[in-house]
């Protein structure tokens, strides 16, 4: 039998800084409307010439995760690639970061669950290890908001949210079964599945559909988000699957010594620390500075919290998301 843990952690952000002040200068918006709403101060976006794509952030991140990991690239048996701003209609990103890194000819799998990919995307990672098929797998979260979003009035509810990123995380085997990833727990509830999403371009929709129309009015090419509605479930889904990890493992949340939320909005991460009686210690939020990366929200912050030692050998570290879908999903480390 065997464990997995986290053996290395990467994570790489543009560096065209987005300020509010930026946002309020091309649509009705403020620095003060964002931040009551959401905490962001600022977020990274893809600059023109730049290079970055979606697949191209998670390569950047993948190659600190592995130099961290002390492994050859060679060594990854899997890569698990979790966005929904993928390079491509298809393929996906997983087998643009195989060609890249140049792996040898290892599978790839997409992960298509939003916010919740990365916590997917852990749990998938996880079983492989468990059941012996494979060492050493590169999970990747990687988003390029920016370039289907809608930089208008009309857009700005959900505009200011998001921000582009990746963050990377090989998972390896572990004999020791006292420690690494103890637990995931998944869920979903598709009742739901309008209330967060982007319903154009799909298959019913193709490119001679998209130019024969050209209707500027269309907004089904945007992200649509029914933010009450999202808030009001997340605050709930998120404690519910914090305390079905917690009660797997016999924990209590005192504790817990770290716990990443995806970055989804500031209250909702305050709403869940003041609910679990979390120090501000405890809790790791970076969304002020990056927005809402989606798939790559949660390993950039737990990398970022590891790299400024809130970390250590032995702590219990919890991951939770909540998204589009719905789905959530949480998982539980002993580092």
């Amino acid at each position: 039998m065997y464990n997995s843990r986290i053996s290395g952690l990467g994570m790489y952000v543009p560096e065209n800084i987005v300020t509010n002040d930026d946002l309020s200068k091309i649509m009705d918006t403020s620095n003060e409307w964002i931040i009551e709403r959401t905490g962001i101060e600022e977020r990274r976006h893809i600059k023109k010439g730049d290079g970055n794509t979606t697949a191209i952030m998670g390569i950047k991140a993948a190659k600190i995760a592995i130099e961290r990991a002390g492994i050859d690239k060679d060594e990854i048996d899997l890569i698990i690639f979790a966005t929904l701003s993928p390079d491509y209609y298809f393929p996906g990103g997983g087998v643009l970061v195989q060609e890249e890194l140049k792996i040898k000819t290892c599978p790839a799998i997409d992960i298509r669950n939003q916010c919740s990919g990365f916590i997917y995307s852990i749990a998938t990672a996880d079983q492989f290890i468990k059941s012996g098929m494979y060492k050493n797998i590169l999970v990747i979260g990687s988003e390029n908001h920016s370039g289907g979003l809608d930089f208008s009035t009309r857009g700005r509810a959900v505009t200011v949210i998001f921000g582009d990123g990746a963050g990377a995380a090989v998972i390896s085997r572990e004999e020791d079964l006292t420690k690494g990833i103890l637990s995931s727990h998944l869920h979903s509830e598709g009742k739901f599945a309008k209330d967060l999403a982007l319903i154009g371009p799909n298959t019913n929709r193709w490119v001679n559909k998209i130019i024969k129309d050209n209707d500027p009015d269309d907004i089904s090419y945007y992200p649509y988000m029914n933010g009450q509605l999202v808030f009001k479930n997340a605050i709930v889904r998120f404690s519910e699957v914090i305390m079905e990890g917690l009660n797997k493992n016999n924990l209590q949340p005192d504790q817990i010594d770290m716990l990443i939320p995806h970055q989804a909005n500031l209250r909702i991460s305050q709403f869940v620390q003041k609910k679990f009686g979390l120090s501000d210690d405890q809790v790791h939020n970076n969304i002020q500075k990056y927005g809402n990366t989606t798939a790559g929200s949660i390993p950039i912050a737990l990398t970022e919290a590891w790299q400024e030692g809130k970390i250590n050998s032995g702590d219990i570290v919890v991951l939770a998301a909540f998204g589009s879908g719905f789905t959530w999903g949480s998982t539980i480390i002993k580092w």
